[in-house]
């Protein structure tokens, strides 16, 4: 008797069995979600409000907020924009009970291509230094430290 591969089909790797992620622009339906998810990452500040950053991020044409889903639900977002010659992202996030599936990396790449179809050639990231744990990520995809001091105001 020979074996039939069709009685028994290969099972779907891991990546073909996780629901697809779609990343767009965010809407105003996702604000709550969004900020849920700025919060659970430790994100949000006392003196900024993450509803009001949102909206001005929205407002023109030279920033945006991505969310990526699964499933309808937001899993990873960022906040990026350009002043014309250089980028930024703000609030990268992902969910956290998702860490280590590549929705970081993903995120990233989206705010890069989206600055690059923009003609938008280099991004500028600003990291506190109390977040440790994100130098290493950051560095995986490319990023390095520049001999530069950031400096600001706040009003």
């Amino acid at each position: 008797m020979s074996d039939d591969a069709s009685a028994h089909p290969p099972s779907p790797s891991p990546a073909e069995s996780e629901p697809a992620i779609k990343v767009r622009p965010a809407g105003d339906a996702d604000v709550p979600a969004l900020v849920g998810l700025w919060e659970a990452c430790g994100l949000t500040r006392p003196w900024n409000d993450p509803v009001a950053d949102i909206a001005l991020a929205r407002k023109g044409p030279n920033s945006d907020v991505l969310v990526a889903t699964r499933e309808g639900r937001i899993v990873a977002s960022v906040m990026v924009g350009h002043d014309g010659h250089r980028g930024g992202v703000y609030y990268v996030s992902s969910d956290p009970a998702l860490r280590g599936h590549g929705l970081g990396r993903l995120i990233m790449e989206a705010a890069e291509a989206w600055l690059k179809a923009r003609g938008v050639p280099k991004l500028n990231l600003l990291v506190r230094t109390s977040n440790k744990s994100v130098i290493g990520f950051y560095e995986a995809l490319g990023y390095g430290l520049e001999e530069t001091v950031a400096m600001g105001k706040r009003f």
